[in-house]
């Protein structure tokens, strides 16, 4: 062999067809292939592990909390006048509008989840199925706002409904969902079990056909071309498996070794006479001695699995859950054995980078579609309301201007991170917007607080015959800033003055 081509052989080991790989595939599979084949039954374990296993659960769990948290992703009206300024009377009635909307019996077609909780739903779904889908319903069934959504279980929409040439206008029909030439949802195919509801059959099942414009379907797509989720369990899903086996085989074997169980033996000649289907126990009770007959012996059974390697592997199957899931192994397994302060802050750290990677993720394929779906009926009912008057439809684009704000954390270290803030603010490194909107609050509000908060400072000082420059003076040493230095008396001259 020539001396180039030996040495581009030894490049790739992974792409060597000797005995060790023998088993691994060598031939690229697309991305519907890899969905036809492994889905269906990558949702099915991953239910089951999600419904038996601690560990699933408490990964679920963490994706709620951490992607949509206690208050959900919040949205800040952003809407500007003709003179450049917040519109601050119609950026409070579209707020007002959201919250007073996402209560559960106007948001859900079924009155029993709020917006927050819908929120919540579609994580846990797209963590454990893959993928979550959500019907927007419109008319007088929608609820009280005449617009509502219906949260429907993604394997309603099977996999395995492909044809390619449908008579329903689509180009083809692939894993439930049908497309046009270049792969545009045009709609989606979902059974029933009411025929009365099936509005086409194929292969002697009944289907109803939804209008892609009236799903939100939220995947995180993997593969190019990729037109349906897998779990974000599915690497983990054998480990956890045959992790929790093993768990249950160790407690097994913990049982019987502390229940201390034996076997009779008898000498020779001793041994008394009886039934083959007969048998000899002695009940034992604990702390209790018992005299054997003559010639009778005990032999034990003392198991001492688990021992000391059982530990070390559990936590090492842990750690690779964890990597796959994306989290913390301390957070995961709640086990803050062994860490300081330094490792726990980088794990940390970049854990939260991950869940705002998914919460921008969530934004994008749930929040803003179904805000865009709201605005113009909300606007055309006229329940937008600013200073007794129905906001105008004609400006839904300028009502458009809106941010969304996800949960944040705490910092880590308060003392030393508010402390940074504080210099990277004065330095001109950072905004005190920005700051506030890294704590997961709106700075508008949090400023319009501070400003009442403030006013109602000073009236209760005044109230108590405190003149009004001395209560502002007061106010400012709650608030902990110093107070303004005294104006320079006589022929003194204020060197910082004369200085600028």
């Amino acid at each position: 062999m020539p001396m180039r081509s030996r040495i581009a052989a030894r490049l790739f080991a992974a792409s060597n067809a000797d005995r060790l790989g023998k088993a691994w595939g060598g031939t690229p599979l697309t991305a519907d292939e890899v969905i036809d084949r492994n889905q269906v039954v990558l949702v099915a374990r991953s239910r089951e592990q999600s419904a038996n296993n601690d560990y699933a659960r408490s990964f679920l769990r963490m994706c709620r909390q951490n992607i949509v948290g206690h208050m959900g992703v919040t949205m800040q009206a952003q809407v500007m006048n003709t003179r450049g300024k917040l519109d601050t009377a119609a950026n409070d009635a579209i707020e007002i509008g959201w919250e007073e909307w996402g209560r559960r019996e106007n948001c859900d077609v079924t009155g029993r989840r709020s917006w927050r909780s819908i929120q919540a739903n579609c994580i846990t779904s797209a963590a454990k199925d893959g993928e979550f889908m959500v019907r927007l319903v419109f008319g007088t069934e929608a609820g009280p706002w005449g617009f509502g959504l219906q949260v429907l279980d993604p394997q309603r929409c099977p996999v395995n409904f492909n044809e390619r040439r449908p008579r329903t206008g689509e180009a083809f029909i692939k894993q439930g969902i049908g497309f046009n030439r270049y792969g545009r949802p045009l709609s989606y195919f979902f059974t029933t079990t009411d025929e009365a509801e099936a509005d086409y059959t194929w292969g002697g099942k009944h289907y109803v056909r939804v209008p892609a414009d009236e799903i939100i379907h939220g995947f995180l797509e993997d593969m190019v071309g990729q037109k349906r989720g897998l779990p974000w369990m599915a690497t983990a899903l054998f480990r956890m498996r045959q992790l929790n086996a093993m768990e249950e085989a160790a407690i097994t074997k913990a049982r019987v070794g502390a229940n201390q169980m034996g076997f009779i033996t008898w000498e020779e000649g001793k041994g008394p006479e009886y039934d083959e289907d007969e048998e000899l126990t002695i009940d034992s009770e604990p702390g209790e001695w018992q005299v054997l007959p003559e010639g009778a012996k005990v032999e034990q059974s003392n198991p001492q699995y688990p021992s000391g390697e059982y530990e070390p592997f559990y936590k090492r199957a842990l750690r690779g859950m964890s990597a796959g899931f994306g989290v913390l192994y301390n957070n995961l397994a709640s086990d803050l054995e062994g860490v300081n302060f330094s490792s726990i802050r980088q794990g940390t750290l970049d854990e939260r980078e991950h869940w705002k990677d998914l919460q921008e993720w969530l934004i994008e394929s749930l929040i803003q579609p179904v805000f865009d779906a709201w605005l113009p009926r909300a606007l055309l009912s006229g329940r937008l309301r600013a200073k007794g008057q129905p906001l105008p439809a004609e400006r839904i684009d300028r009502y458009r201007n809106v941010t969304w704000q996800a949960r944040r954390w705490q910092w880590i270290d308060p003392r030393a991170d508010v402390q940074a803030a504080v210099e990277a603010k004065n330095n001109m490194l950072t905004s005190p917007g920005r700051i506030i909107r890294e704590q997961g609050q709106d700075p508008q509000t949090v400023w319009a607080e501070s400003a009442r908060d403030v006013a109602a400072m000073i009236e209760a000082y005044k109230a108590e015959g405190i003149d009004d420059a001395t209560a502002k003076e007061l106010v400012l040493l709650s608030m902990g800033r110093p107070q303004p230095k005294p104006a320079p008396t006589g022929g003194q001259k204020d060197e910082t003055s004369a200085a600028a």
